[in-house]
């Protein structure tokens, strides 16, 4: 049995005892398997008190038994024997129990759970009791002589009675731990027995998941890659949900844009004061309720479950400045170099648009080429100058013409005139970024190696190479420890290192 068990069985028994109950605690005592010696000592007690001398003895037999050094079980046990009119048995035990005295005036049993003293003066005493019932009268009066000597204070004049009575041939009554004294279990022991709390309540100090700031504490669980599942306790109000956002917020007292049109925000908790509670971008943010409307079927179709979140490894800071990459021809001023960007003002034009541009709007245009130098031809500055005039040329007559849309998620090609009104549809503040590619801008360039899209990364800048989740990806260029220049889909840019990762194949491609 294990000990923690034993000391539970051990504490009910105490409890039935302490609440007079003998026959339950002696079942608790006796339903112990392979009990310790101290058990063994509460069975004989409890015995003795019932008059069950037989029982009591076997009980007693067995503590002794099991701890032979025991004092106190041969003293209880000798007065079981002088009950029985066991005497030779009984003045065996007393001296044995003198003798594990060990020269001691006491032995405090206090520490071992019985409270009760046994006293050397009170072992010779009992013996000399044994040795009356043996008609051992001199033996008897040398040894409550030696009593005597072990005497406490206030004792010597029961010994000198009990003298008298020895010279006189009377008997003498043997003495014996109180009825209703044993072992009890230590109460720090007991204390333990019950599950505690020792950490108290928890409190979020510092937590990767944003959300965790204003949803409170919550159990660790496991969590999808990529997303944050808000669990039923998280979200405490019934209207918590998906909604779709009416029109372009703003934050308060400020001119910087929240949260766009058609973006699709989790809603905690809508507030009596018109605010709801919502996340948009792994974000905390009050928006007003008139802005929101549910989100519909088609728009929960598109969501993965949970709040979007970055994937688990962040996109590291943009570059300011970035390297150049080189080229099998020597030094390669690449699209990251010969980027392009120009600001224009848009007079009000006629058609579709004029109904857009009301006013003068800035289209930023970004153009990306690549410029390919011999090697051994360095060219000087103006060389150069001219060098680039001619591929912008070329390139804004034949370079792919792209727009990113207002819900800042996809690209838009302009092809035609078609995608031209499209285009000037997406004026947000007046203001519009076109993006100018290099149609060549991956032709003669060798493939480093192949990775393999970990998460879509959507496109943060007209230089960065948008892909989809499980995309091949082709490595041109190193840009930094963080940053890859690679080619995907048509189409090549930078993005983050860490939403790939490398394919077993590490060959070169040509």
């Amino acid at each position: 049995m294990a000990y923690r068990e034993l000391l539970r069985r051990w504490h009910q028994g105490v409890l039935a005892a302490d609440g007079g109950d003998w026959d339950a605690a002696l079942d608790i005592f006796c339903g112990i398997e392979e009990p310790p010696s101290r058990i063994c000592f509460n069975i004989g007690c409890v015995h003795l008190r019932a008059g069950r001398l037989e029982e009591a003895l076997r009980a007693f037999n067995k503590t002794v038994t099991k701890d032979n050094s025991l004092a106190v079980g041969y003293f209880q046990r000798g007065f079981v024997y002088l009950q029985l009119e066991m005497y030779e048995e009984a003045l065996s035990d007393y001296q044995m129990a003198f003798s594990h005295l060990r020269q001691n005036p006491f032995i405090d049993y206090k520490q071992l759970g019985l409270r009760h003293i046994l006293y050397a003066w009170e072992v010779l005493y009992s013996t000399a009791a044994a040795q009356c019932r043996l008609q051992q009268w001199q033996e008897a009066r040398v040894t409550l002589d030696k009593a005597v000597v072990w005497r406490p204070e206030g004792r010597t004049a029961m010994l000198a009675l009990a003298l008298e009575q020895v010279q006189n041939h009377l008997f003498l009554e043997p003495m014996q731990v109180p009825l209703g004294e044993f072992f009890r279990p230590r109460k720090k022991e007991v204390e333990q027995l019950d599950s505690k709390d020792f950490l108290g309540k928890p409190k979020v100090i510092s937590s990767i998941i944003p959300n965790d700031e204003y949803i409170g504490f919550e159990p660790l669980r496991p969590q999808k890659q990529g997303f944050y599942e808000p669990s039923a306790d998280a979200v405490r109000d019934r209207e918590s949900g998906y909604y779709r956002v009416l029109s372009n917020y703003y934050l308060e007292d400020s001119e910087k844009l929240a949260v766009k049109a058609n973006s699709l925000v989790f809603v905690l908790a809508r507030g009596a004061d018109g605010w709801a509670t919502a996340i948009h971008d792994g974000q905390k943010l009050r928006i007003p309720t008139s802005l929101l409307e549910p989100a519909s079927k088609m728009d929960k179709g598109k969501i993965s479950i949970g709040i979007p979140l970055p994937p688990a490894q962040v996109p590291p800071n943009r570059l300011h400045v970035k390297q150049t990459p080189e080229s099998p021809g020597g030094v390669n001023a690449s699209a990251n170099d010969a980027g392009s960007q120009t600001g224009f003002e848009i007079p009000n034009t006629q058609g579709d648009a004029s109904s857009v541009l009301d006013r003068p709007a800035v289209l930023r245009v970004r153009c990306e080429c690549m410029v390919v130098v011999r090697a051994g031809e360095v060219p000087s500055l103006p060389e150069l100058r001219a060098l680039l005039r001619e591929r912008f040329s070329q390139q804004a007559e034949r370079g792919r013409l792209s727009y990113r849309h207002s819900d800042g998620k996809e690209l838009g090609a302009v092809s035609g005139e078609e995608d031209l009104g499209k285009m000037w549809q997406q004026l947000t503040d007046g203001r519009l970024t076109l993006c100018c590619q290099d149609l060549d801008s991956h032709s003669g360039r060798p493939i480093l190696y192949r990775m393999l899209a970990q998460h879509a990364y959507p496109a943060q800048g007209p230089g960065d190479l948008e892909f989809s989740k499980g995309d091949m990806l082709d490595i041109l260029s190193e840009v930094n420890e963080e940053w890859l220049e690679g080619h995907c889909n048509g189409k090549t840019g930078i993005f983050p290192k860490c939403f790939a990762t490398q394919t077993n194949c590490g060959a070169t491609f040509p």
